[in-house]
């Protein structure tokens, strides 16, 4: 894990948690958004939660990235030397930004970085095919942008940026990097509209065939009864999946949230997955079932009965968590907090890795 650090050579304010950096004051409450919570009878307020919001994109960022070889024939990338990880870091940034990444192959074989959804020119795309990959000990900045929505010259409408992305290698073992995603060479990308809801906390979870987060059995993640808990969800490999996670639902749109009560996003608990799909999306920890042990998995049967399963543990204000007793809480890995800052907590960071 990384080491706290205050600032940087760029700038680059940092709280640190673990394997993540925020890019350009992602995490930062450029406002607040009200939530009028209706009463029973639905004609009045009876609370108001107040949650921060992204801030508008512009932001010029840089960081280091390396990758690694791993223990047990795996690799990853990491902020720092030594501290690599599998998934590597969560980089987050609003539309608008723009991140140079300072590449560094600590590795005996070629490698590289390659990004799905952000905008780069063709030196950054990280393959063999436009010599845009990195051998062994050498070094490569990678660019990419990001933009907001909006008209194009034929009047047609442009997407912006914001979502649930990933980079990843596309070299190693073979010209599409099947070696390097095989052995953990990946990591989640969010990409937030100025006025996106700031979870409290995010966890990755990578399906990479038969294993999550190239675990035979999936990580345990943690969060506390009513915080605002963010899922990055990425497939990689030769499976579909379905990713299902217990007593939780979400909207099947950009942001698993919906606008308002007349949102004709689906609501659902389940969704189907492919190699190299993303997705991701915020839910309330225990919201209308409470504190517990509950489960995510892939619902291919025989993909979960392999282990593709974990628990989402969510623990009363106290710290203990219904249903856990006797789990085998000591033989499974949990995962590092991919914290966003605890409500009340200071705003105002340009980034942090964790």
């Amino acid at each position: 894990m990384a080491s706290a650090t205050e600032g940087s050579a760029e700038g680059f304010g940092r709280r640190l948690f673990n394997r993540r950096v925020l890019v350009g004051g992602a995490a930062a409450a450029a406002g607040l958004t009200t939530i009028a919570a209706a009463s029973d009878g639905g004609d009045s307020a009876k609370a108001a939660v107040t949650a921060p919001t992204a801030p508008a994109g512009g932001a010029v960022r840089r960081i280091t990235l390396y990758a690694e070889r791993l223990a047990g024939g795996q690799m990853g990338y990491g902020l720092e030397k030594g501290k690599a990880s599998v998934p590597g870091p969560l980089i987050e940034l609003n539309e608008g930004d723009t991140l140079h990444i300072d590449f560094e192959n600590t590795m005996d074989v070629d490698a590289s970085l390659h990004v799905h959804g952000l905008d780069y020119e063709i030196s950054s795309d990280g393959t063999r095919m436009s010599n845009s990959h990195v051998p062994p000990g050498g070094h490569r900045t990678y660019t990419w942008r990001t933009h907001k929505p909006g008209r194009r010259a034929d009047g047609t409408w442009q997407p912006g940026s914001a979502g649930y992305w990933h980079y990843h290698d596309h070299v190693v073992g073979t010209d599409h990097g099947t070696g390097g995603i095989r052995n953990g060479l990946y990591g989640g990308v969010v990409v937030r509209r100025k006025g996106d809801l700031l979870p409290d906390r995010t966890h990755t979870i990578v399906f990479n065939d038969l294993t999550i987060n190239n675990l035979k059995t999936g990580p345990d993640f943690k969060a506390t009864v009513g915080e605002r808990v963010e899922i990055v969800m990425i497939t990689h490999g030769e499976y579909y999946h379905t990713f299902h996670l217990h007593g939780h639902r979400w909207a099947d749109n950009r942001t698993g949230l919906l606008t308002g009560p007349e949102d004709p996003s689906p609501v659902i608990d389940n969704k189907i997955t492919g190699p190299a799909d993303s997705f991701g999306f915020q839910v309330i920890a225990g919201e209308g079932v409470g504190a517990g042990a509950w489960m995510y998995h892939c619902h291919v049967q025989s993909h979960s009965d392999m282990g593709m399963a974990g628990m989402f543990l969510v623990a009363k204000e106290d710290g203990t968590v219904p249903g856990h007793e006797g789990h085998t809480a000591g033989t499974r890995k949990t995962a590092p907090d991919a914290a966003a800052p605890k409500k009340g907590a200071a705003s105002g960071h340009a980034g942090h890795a964790m």
